[in-house]
């Protein structure tokens, strides 16, 4: 059988599948077809169309998002409370009473809520007197590369629906998340590569509690599915099947492709749905990534010096170190976004052990990649953000002792940082009251939907004109509800 052959059995198949499976599995959906038919096109359906240039001259070419999941405590790290020090013990019930705060399962059976003091130690580093804890002393000795955002605030206080407002700027699934808006609103700057690269780095604390993630944090949602995140994986092929099996070479591969890109391009024709289009490309992008991919994850280049930056665990795949080293080799490719998870920041108890550990997986790494972009002339042009979902209570969950304690969700406070691509470096945004309870700065107090817009700006892109028709609606990443970009940590 020849092609044609081949493409007129598809046809006529494609054509059967049209009327006889429509007619037998959506008699029910005849009355929204014939609406449809009535109104503007379309307005019910998806519009598959990326703008593919900013709306105004970016700072940021690129964005890397180190992603802690479980929400590391702000009260030991970057919030210095010494007031919670004098406080030790103090059952503060009715304050929380007062201030009517949420509680979450965990913790609303206690009897008492007592403060607990944190165990680390901080300092001022840097020409900006910024406070970071000792239990970060590599953050320390960037503090001037850093903007550190006090203020941070949300509307969730359980891990999921939190993880999906910060990462895809809604608690409803089904959402894109931000580095896909930025692929569907600025398109990709390296044909060989995903415009979205996704990293799960491992954390070292075999007593971590870890949180379960899901693609939907990285998914494209309504979006076309080639603006999805990319798994790169640490162990074995960097992605599945990227080798050729055996008996297969590239001219073959080519000429394989050359004919299902034909078929499923009739099938397009013939049908119209816009995920065909995106598998065809898929498909291409594949194939390129089997050359691409083994360059990009061949270390071999790197220098000592280059490796000793980022620290010991920078020869290990897997680690947070080597995650950071491959976002700075995806970033110098012109990958768009890349994201990297690490999980395990989840402490409700045995915190002064558990974060100390996860501290030490990300802090000469996090280093390790700002000194790196910043040697390399990339920090500039590039925007890198360090945070989790929330913050942490400044009571204890659980029992508190000398050495020992936990604390619970808390999302009305927390801190995150910031760095590059214009964003001022050595400063602190932002206060908190005496227990890292509430925002005081009112003016300066930045909502998750403050930060994606923020993360658009920097892109070149305005939050209020990124939209995507979906359901009858202009979908866009901020949301229907204010949202500002926070314009005085901004060069």
């Amino acid at each position: 059988m020849n092609l044609a052959d081949t493409k007129k059995i598809l046809s006529l198949h494609n054509r059967a599948l049209i009327r006889r499976q429509f007619f037998r599995e959506n008699a029910m959906g005849l009355g929204s077809v014939a609406l449809a038919s009535m109104l503007p096109k379309g307005l019910l359906g998806a519009v598959s169309q990326a703008t593919g240039s900013s709306h105004f001259a970016p700072k940021a070419k690129r964005v890397i998002y180190i992603s802690l999941i479980g929400a590391p405590s702000q009260l030991e790290t970057f919030d210095y409370k010494p007031q919670i020090q004098k406080d030790f013990k103090k059952d503060i019930k009715d304050f929380l009473v007062d201030s009517g705060q949420r509680l979450t399962g965990m913790s609303s059976g206690q009897a008492t809520f007592p403060v607990a003091r944190s165990f680390a130690k901080f300092k001022q580093y840097g020409e900006g007197g910024t406070w970071v804890s000792d239990i970060l002393p590599w953050h320390g000795k960037m503090a001037d590369d850093l903007c550190v955002i006090k203020s941070m605030h949300t509307d969730a206080i359980n891990h999921e629906p939190a993880n999906q407002l910060i990462y895809t700027g809604s608690m409803i699934s089904g959402k894109a998340s931000i580095g896909s808006w930025l692929s569907y609103g600025l398109g990709s700057t390296n044909k060989d590569l995903p415009t979205f690269c996704v990293l799960h780095a491992q954390h070292s604390n075999p007593g971590a509690n870890v949180q379960a993630i899901s693609p939907r944090l990285w998914g494209s949602g309504y979006l076309p599915g080639k603006h999805s995140g990319i798994n790169l994986r640490s162990q074995g092929d960097p992605v599945l099947y990227l080798k050729d099996v055996a008996g297969v070479d590239r001219k073959m591969r080519r000429s394989m492709l050359d004919g299902l890109a034909n078929l499923n391009q009739q099938t397009l024709e013939d049908i119209g749905d816009p995920e065909i289009q995106t598998r065809i490309q898929q498909y291409e992008m594949a194939y390129r990534m089997q050359m691409s991919v083994p360059e990009l994850t061949d270390m071999s280049g790197e220098s000592e010096e280059t490796l000793d930056l980022y620290g010991p665990d920078s020869r290990k795949a897997g680690t947070f170190a080597y995650c950071a080293l491959m976002a700075r080799r995806l970033a110098e490719r012109g990958v768009r976004f890349t994201q990297i998870f690490h999980r395990g920041w989840d402490q409700h108890g045995n915190l002064p052990h558990d974060l100390t550990a996860q501290c030490h997986d990300v802090d000469q790494g996090c280093y390790g990649l700002i000194q790196d972009l910043k040697r390399r002339g990339l920090l500039d042009d590039t925007l890198v953000i360090w945070g989790g979902e929330f913050g942490r209570t400044v009571y204890s969950q659980g029992q508190l002792t000398e050495t020992n304690y936990g604390r619970d969700h808390h999302p009305r406070a927390f801190s995150m940082w910031m760095a590059g691509a214009g964003v001022k470096g050595g400063m602190t945004y932002g206060e908190t009251d005496d227990y890292s309870f509430n925002v005081i700065t009112p003016d300066q107090k930045v909502h998750v939907r403050d930060l994606h817009a923020t993360i658009l700006e920097r892109s070149g892109l305005d939050h209020h004109h990124l939209s995507y028709k979906y359901q009858g609606l202009d979908q866009r990443l901020t949301g229907v509800e204010p949202a500002k970009v926070v314009k005085d940590i901004l060069s």
